[in-house]
């Protein structure tokens, strides 16, 4: 069977805009296909801050292989563990919070993909063929070419290190969290503060440098959402299932809120 492409990826590759869909409370397998509805490219399935069972994880990744929204999976700091799970189970792509420094990305780089880019271990018939590999060496340079290795830029140190991060064989994208990234700015909640219009700039250097892709997470006004897509964001986390639940049913709410005045 033909590998499940990555559509995101393809996206990116072609300098368009991909936008994700944050999965913090569904667990129905209807969410991909929700998603897709909605407009948009990738889930953004958020282990680090959401409360997510493997199962729950790996099922909404499967879901979401035959609808061709990306099933992409956040991980806590350093669960290279979970990371790898998710990707033997249906996951196109693993984001990593907190990555500080080159040899951290090293790690996760080496971490996600199969040799000879790196050390992951064959788990036995993937997802990603439908199970029905062809041979190891075949299947494992197919996937390594359809993971995306995502990488959070969160801290000024990280922005210092976006060159030698951005040079990391096998990392895709320069995810800036910005609401962390304010936080230890000392500047909390500023997304349009200049600060973080340099630390943009200078992230998106080293993107284009080194041929990566620069996302954005976090920047939810369209000012300054609009202003770092001109400056080269691709990887958009546009929003969650509580902040587009939340909009859509204040906006309901207000209106007929409205009409009950009189």
């Amino acid at each position: 069977m033909a590998i499940i492409r990555n559509t995101t990826k393809v996206r990116l590759k072609a300098g368009r805009i991909a936008l994700g869909f944050g999965v913090h409370h569904l667990r129905t397998v209807a969410t991909p296909a929700i998603a897709a509805a909605a407009g948009h490219d990738w889930l953004f399935i958020d282990s680090e801050h959401g409360a997510f069972t493997v199962q729950e994880t790996t099922q909404l990744c499967l879901a979401a292989l035959p609808t061709g929204v990306t099933p992409i999976v956040r991980v806590c700091t350093g669960a290279i563990d979970e990371a790898t799970r998710a990707l033997d189970n249906g996951a196109l792509g693993i984001v990593v919070p907190h990555v500080d420094t080159a040899a951290e990305a090293k790690r996760i780089a080496a971490a996600f993909h199969y040799p000879p880019m790196g050390r992951r271990s064959w788990g036995g018939p993937p997802a990603l063929f439908g199970f029905r590999p062809p041979a190891n060496a075949e299947a494992q340079a197919a996937i390594n070419a359809e993971i995306l290795t995502i990488v959070m830029i969160e801290s000024p140190e990280a922005v210092a290190n976006a060159d030698s991060i951005a040079a990391v064989e096998g990392i895709d994208v320069l995810f800036i969290g910005t609401s962390d990234l304010t936080a230890e700015m000392g500047i909390s909640g500023q997304t349009g503060h200049e600060q973080v219009i340099d630390a943009y700039r200078r992230v998106g250097d080293a993107c284009r440098k080194h041929g990566k892709t620069l996302g954005m997470g976090g920047v939810y006004d369209e000012e300054n959402a609009a202003r770092y897509v001109g400056m080269g964001a691709r990887f958009i986390l546009s929003g969650s299932d509580h902040s587009y639940l939340l909009a859509g049913a204040n906006q309901r709410s207000a209106f007929f809120g409205g009409l009950n005045k009189g």
